[in-house]
């Protein structure tokens, strides 16, 4: 490939972002930075600017940088996916503010390299709608949903999808111990180094709960044929099954680079930032087990939103955010994160088929009512 591809990065400062930026230096000659999106970080994105010289950034508060235009909040956002320089663009902001730039990248027939869990929880059938009308690709970064990706050669074919989950630290532990978790042993993941926000979902299995809901739209799969199996040791990230009863993995070591890295050079491949390189000998066993819906009724609770449809999807996602940041400014226990999500989504009225602006106030609403109910 000698044409170099063309990136913006929206939330270049965040996990996702930072490594993919370790990704496009080791394949510098690949690779040309249109523009660079933060949030609060100015001195990470300044430093990030300087060093990629990209040709915009773009933040939420007022930047300057020699030789670079800067751009301002959500118009700038939406100024750099109207671009159509752009090859693809990279949504790696976590939260609901990644779901309007994905939207807008659609319309301007930009593919998507996609990070947010948020942009299809929220908005599933109208991103994968649009997207399927501006013959865009949506590639997903998530590993598990990178893994689904690479296994399918014929979706038609596909009879099952199993998502993989490490089981979090709270895996081999009580009820009781997860009642009585503190905010540090709910962010001691064994596996993965992720946000705090995420961190926490994958203590709980929220994290999974969301991803079967993201499948769901990915791959235009029934909830009836996504399941979840635990596999402590991460080394399968996910896996398809297809109607012949021949199953595919996905298997590698532990590592953001190779999701992200595909997600941005797809369909190549490049020698990009490697693990070392993968021996079974060494791995020695590979440990599966079925999840326990007691012990993580999050998954239940993201089977039946999913299935529901409509803004159920909407409430599960909202409600359960504003409980985590509850959880991490000690003012509730990890386990009632469970309950209140429960509660807002038994309260919640759903709206079959709402449009992107009464999901925006869907999701306000229940935020606020979040809140009360945690206060």
């Amino acid at each position: 490939m000698d044409k170099k591809i063309k990136i913006s990065i929206v939330g270049s400062t965040g996990s996702i972002g930072t490594q993919a930026l370790e990704v496009i230096e080791k394949l510098q000659d690949k690779f040309e930075i249109i523009a660079l999106t933060g949030g609060s970080n100015i001195d990470l994105l300044k430093q990030q600017a300087l060093k990629f010289r990209p040709k915009y950034v773009c933040s939420n508060k007022e930047i300057k940088i020699e030789g670079i235009q800067t751009l301002f909040g959500t118009e700038g956002l939406e100024e750099i996916c109207s671009n159509k320089e752009n090859d693809i663009i990279l949504v790696a902001v976590s939260g609901k503010i990644g779901l309007k730039p994905t939207l807008k990248a659609i319309e301007n027939g930009i593919n998507i390299a996609l990070a947010n869990k948020e942009t299809l929880v929220m908005a599933g059938d109208i991103v994968m709608q649009k997207a399927k009308e501006s013959g865009v690709k949506i590639i997903p970064v998530d590993s598990e949903h990178c893994a689904i990706h690479q296994c399918i050669k014929k979706l038609s074919q596909v009879e099952k999808l199993i998502i993989t989950a490490s089981g979090g630290p709270f895996l081999h532990k009580t009820i009781e111990d997860m009642k009585n978790a503190t905010v540090d042993e709910a962010l001691a993941h064994p596996r993965w180094n992720m946000g705090r926000k995420i961190t926490v979902d994958s203590a709980t299995l929220m994290n999974k709960g969301l991803e079967i809901i993201e499948a769901h739209h990915l791959f235009n799969m029934p909830y009836e044929k996504i399941d979840v199996v635990v596999h402590p040791q991460s080394i399968v990230h996910s896996a398809i099954e297809y109607k012949d009863g021949s199953v595919i993995a996905q298997l590698g070591l532990p590592s953001m680079h190779i999701p992200i890295q595909y997600a941005i050079t797809y369909p190549e491949k490049f020698e990009g930032i490697k693990s070392k390189s993968f021996s079974f000998s060494e791995i020695a066993r590979l440990d599966f087990e079925k999840p326990d819906f007691e012990k993580f009724p999050s998954l239940n609770m993201a089977y039946s939103a999913g299935k529901e449809g409509g803004s159920a999807t909407v409430c599960l996602n909202a409600a359960n955010e504003e409980a985590v940041f509850a959880f991490l400014d000690g003012k509730i226990k990890l386990y009632d994160i469970y309950s209140i999500t429960e509660k807002m989504m038994n309260s919640h009225k759903v709206i079959k088929t709402p449009s992107i602006d009464e999901i925006f106030a869907i999701d306000e609403e229940i935020r606020i009512k979040t809140k009360e109910l945690i206060k």
